[in-house]
């Protein structure tokens, strides 16, 4: 555990300073540089990038035909 800890404070290991990608860390969701933050996504582990895209898939279905369900417009 403590070589992960090593690896999500190391500032190689982020792009841009916001986007955490290492190929040698196999965990989904690392913690932020910040622990208190909550965590993010290892954008090198291919499992991580499918759950977020199905997580923004998701919340666009979810956007698009929660409204409709509720529509009671009168004519």
């Amino acid at each position: 555990m403590k070589n992960n800890v090593i690896q999500t404070e190391d500032p190689d290991n982020w792009k841009w300073g916001v986007f955490y990608f290492n190929k040698n860390d196999k965990r989904i969701f690392p913690p932020k540089r910040q622990k208190m933050m909550g965590w993010t996504i290892n954008f090198a582990n291919p499992i991580s990038i499918m759950v977020f895209v199905a997580f923004i898939v998701l919340m666009t279905v979810i956007g698009i035909f929660i409204p409709r369900l509720f529509d009671t417009k009168i004519h």
